[in-house]
């Protein structure tokens, strides 16, 4: 296994989990329900059905998390490829503001550049400033796992 596909997966997990519990507290606070952000995400496959399902389940729940995790661990592997395996990336602050760019990026192609049945889903249940802490949680899981993935390299 290349390091970055290695980094990209122990990353992608990281910020797949960071992002979530995120998800799951905005979608408590907002919609008063922990799952309907990440069922939204299964609308890839369930389409509106997705949106209007506020309980768990295996069809929206497991597939909408399944989504965004594989979403999620392809831009760590892209990010440690890029940036996240080098020397220079492996302090805390570097690594933070290096994943915090790699968010924003993945923010700004999620919604400008992804055809509407290909978006995250989950902006259909909260605010833009849910939206901006569930790219931070997953700013935040990108750093802490690539920082992990790396410890010890040189």
């Amino acid at each position: 296994m290349t390091p970055s596909a290695r980094t990209g997966l122990i990353a992608g997990a990281a910020a797949s989990v960071c992002s979530t519990l995120v998800l799951l507290w905005r979608g408590q606070r907002e919609v008063g329900s922990r799952s309907a952000p990440t069922n939204a995400t299964s609308h890839w496959l369930w389409r509106e059905e997705a949106f209007r399902v506020h309980v768990p389940t295996w069809r929206h729940t497991a597939t909408g998390y399944a989504i965004h995790h594989l979403t999620a661990t392809f831009w760590a592997v892209l990010y440690a490829w890029l940036y996240g395996n080098r020397p220079s990336a492996r302090s805390v602050p570097a690594a933070l503001t290096g994943a915090a760019a790699a968010s924003a990026v993945a923010c700004a192609v999620d919604y400008t550049l992804t055809p509407k049945r290909f978006t995250p889903g989950f902006e259909h249940h909260l605010s833009k400033s849910s939206m901006v802490l569930v790219y931070a949680g997953f700013a935040l899981g990108l750093a802490v796992g690539c920082l992990a993935a790396n410890r010890g390299r040189r």
